[in-house]
């Protein structure tokens, strides 16, 4: 396969595969963990534990992508994506629904740093344009799954949602094993495993040591914190302020679809502005529009600002990525987005953990307030790093 047809291939596997995964998590998953009874900080811990097994589990996949070839991972990856919606009918008690959920996180763990890096290798020249466009297809997910998940769980019920989640996933399992991705050989021809662990060891001591893959990951974590708040949070709020569950889903539907169609212009504009100024407007446009939702009521206004978090969304992550892509050494590009992509799930598996709680003993004003706040303080950490390096 041409470069163009291995990158058409993993767009299009990407869409299924987290149209798959969006449809059980938003808003369903809330949702669902509310009607089996769980409090605000157990349905945080139930939404945030997914992304648990990404913090585990990214950095020593890239890094084994480097030495085995991201064929392998990926495939793995995309069984991940399209097994767990099925078991979803049959959980009636929250440990169990806590335990498949870390399990279902397999699927983006193993997945996404493969993806970033082939997508990163195909098009080292064009990077921001090439990220931007895959990000693009993989928030496609998050446009449609919200809206379909939502408006499934209020038209048949619960079950219907997680079935159909299912099929999503077996569609992109059939498409990722009847093609051939044109991607990079393994390097590494003696798989032992004091070789493996050797490499892998490398690969984490030369990403550990990168200053702009470090801090540019974090200002991704921070965006991701307020996102993790919102993925667990705004069914419930959006709720209590009179929406149904399929208005809900819409929200998250306008939000991602603001953000597939930023998403690739961001990325040509930071191929030739630069990344920095777009990840520092980025952080201030999703604190901005964040803080400003639990202070609204009306459907219209939710939309709006699900709208610009979005755009935010998409100006941080269009830009994150190709500079972590740029500051990785090429034998370590793997480990690069697999630390990005650990570092960022701590931050997504701390919003809703962190939002339960201040919930709980605060407000939905003052929980988000807190939340922005970090948003605007990592901008400000990003500006003064990288004015030292």
């Amino acid at each position: 396969m041409t470069s163009t047809r291995s990158f058409i291939l993993i767009c299009t596997v990407g869409v299924f595969c987290f149209i798959s995964y969006n449809m059980v998590r938003m808003p369903v998953l809330a949702l669902f963990a509310e009607s089996l009874g769980a409090g605000p900080e157990r349905i945080g811990l139930i939404v945030s534990v997914s992304t648990l097994t990404g913090v585990f589990l990214k950095l020593p996949s890239g890094a084994l992508s480097d030495i085995y070839g991201r064929r392998v991972l990926l495939r793995i990856g995309v069984i991940a994506f399209g097994l767990p919606p099925f078991i979803y009918p049959f959980i009636t008690d929250l440990n169990a629904l806590t335990a498949l959920r870390f399990f279902h996180g397999f699927a983006t763990a193993i997945f996404a740093p493969s993806a970033l890096a082939t997508v990163a290798e195909l098009y080292r020249e064009r990077r921001g344009a090439a990220l931007g466009t895959y990000t693009a297809c993989t928030q496609s997910g998050s446009l449609l799954g919200p809206f379909i998940g939502g408006y499934l769980i209020y038209a048949a019920g619960f079950s219907a949602a997680f079935v159909t989640a299912g099929l999503f996933g077996c569609v992109a399992i059939v498409l990722f094993y009847s093609l051939h991705l044109d991607v990079a050989a393994p390097r590494v021809q003696d798989k032992g495993f004091s070789t493996v662990l050797t490499e892998m060891w490398k690969g984490f001591v030369v990403v550990a040591r990168n200053k702009k893959v470090l801090i540019t990951s974090m200002t991704d974590a921070a965006k991701m914190i307020a996102n993790g708040a919102l993925m667990a949070f705004l069914p419930l709020y959006g709720v209590s302020a009179g929406l149904n569950p399929g208005e809900v889903g819409l929200l998250f539907t306008v939000q991602a679809l603001t953000s597939f169609f930023s998403k690739p212009v961001m990325g040509r504009v930071s191929d030739r502005v630069g990344r920095q100024p777009l990840i520092m407007l980025g952080l201030v446009i999703c604190a901005g529009t964040f803080v400003c939702i639990p202070h609204a009521s009306m459907f219209a206004v939710l939309l709006l600002l699900s709208a610009g978090f979005g755009f935010g969304e998409a100006v941080v992550s269009s830009s994150s990525s190709a500079l972590v892509a740029d500051s990785s050494e090429f034998k370590t590009l793997g480990a690069g987005m697999g630390m990005q992509g650990t570092i960022m799930d701590i931050g997504h598996a701390s919003g809703p953990l962190l939002a339960g709680i201040l919930i709980a003993n605060m407000s939905y004003a003052g929980a988000f307030a807190v939340i922005g706040g970090l948003q605007l303080a990592a901008a400000a950490m990003f500006r003064l790093t990288m004015r030292q390096n």
